[in-house]
């Protein structure tokens, strides 16, 4: 009895998480990437619904009845693929951690679907056999549809109690921030690169200007409108091939296949003879087939690295 259920409760979770592994192997494979694609809506969504029915369905069925096992047994499976891949270096923890939440629940809803085929469906061996074998079939009409290239737009503001001048100095160059400076939380908690400093080399149209971030990335900016003291537009470049292979997981890299800054505006704003309000906006573009989510994340590692300047430069301006 007791080697009964070992073997039982090493299907549950062996089965689903080889499967995933497996499917994990297939999508990331270079040699494959025009037809199988991790950053698909197939790979993220359809594959751990599979392995959320898989769960079930090779699960006792007295259990299966119960709906908190059906929700929450896939999880495991997902967990431990999880740690697999991130043991092994496979996926890095900041990838993992944006598609974590997308897992757990897509998961769950394989794990209610084959709920209904293992109480419910008399040819359930033919209906779980298809649903396994779905991936290889979706995904090259996904890659064939190809990504939705489409911009958006971070944007943030700070007050700030000086006098436009100390602002404009602190605006146009960035003296080095050390790291008990960076208030950056997000992108701390991501281990994405963190602001080191921004040069200028002269104040006006066509001016060169290099934001320098650790871990050997570095924004291109071209200044392309300029009013002294009131607004500066510049143009952003990431150049890959400059970014160590270590600085930043391979499907978030700027400049890369699916995440590019486009560029940004600082603008001074006059509130009150003490206050002015400093706005800095970037337009940036996504190259997914499921920008809806990925667009959210985007926009708060965005956000999160201009909020983290702006509040520097507040606090140096307001200090001098």
């Amino acid at each position: 009895m007791e080697r009964r259920k070992i073997n039982t409760a090493v299907k549950v979770i062996a089965i689903p998480t080889i499967y995933a592994l497996l499917l994990r192997f297939v999508f990331g494979e270079s040699t494959w990437s025009g037809v199988f694609n991790m950053m698909s809506k197939t790979f993220l969504f359809l594959i751990p619904s599979i392995v959320g029915a898989l769960t079930v369905y090779f699960s006792n069925e007295e259990k299966v009845r119960k709906f908190n096992y059906r929700f929450f047994m896939p999880w495991i499976p997902i967990f431990i693929f999880f740690f697999i891949t991130l043991v092994f270096a496979i996926e890095g923890w900041p990838c993992l951690l944006m598609i974590l939440p997308i897992f757990l629940l897509a998961a769950s809803i394989g794990g209610l679907i084959g709920g209904y085929f293992k109480l419910k469906e008399k040819d359930k061996k033919l209906y779980m056999s298809i649903v396994t074998l779905l991936p290889l079939f979706l995904a090259p009409i996904e890659s064939y549809v190809g990504a939705n290239t489409k911009p958006y737009e971070a944007y943030t503001y700070i007050d700030i109690h000086a006098s436009a001048d100390k602002i404009w100095d602190n605006v146009t160059r960035v003296r080095e921030i050390t790291e008990e400076q960076d208030k950056g939380w997000l992108t701390h908690m991501l281990h994405f690169p963190r602001p080191v400093k921004a040069e200028l080399n002269f104040e006006g149209v066509g001016a060169y200007r290099e934001a320098i971030f650790t871990n050997g990335l570095v924004f291109h900016e071209t200044v392309t409108e300029y009013i002294a003291t009131t607004k500066m537009s510049f143009t952003i470049k990431a150049l890959p091939h400059e970014i160590p292979l270590t600085t930043m997981d391979e499907h978030l890299v700027v400049g890369g296949k699916y995440f590019d800054v486009l560029n940004g505006t600082y603008e001074l704003e006059q509130l009150n003879n003490t206050t002015y309000r400093l706005h800095l906006k970037s337009n940036f573009k996504l190259s997914t087939t499921f920008n809806f989510y990925a667009s959210w994340w985007a926009n708060n590692i965005m956000k999160d690295i201009q909020n983290n300047i702006l509040q520097i430069e507040k606090l140096r301006a307001e200090s001098e």
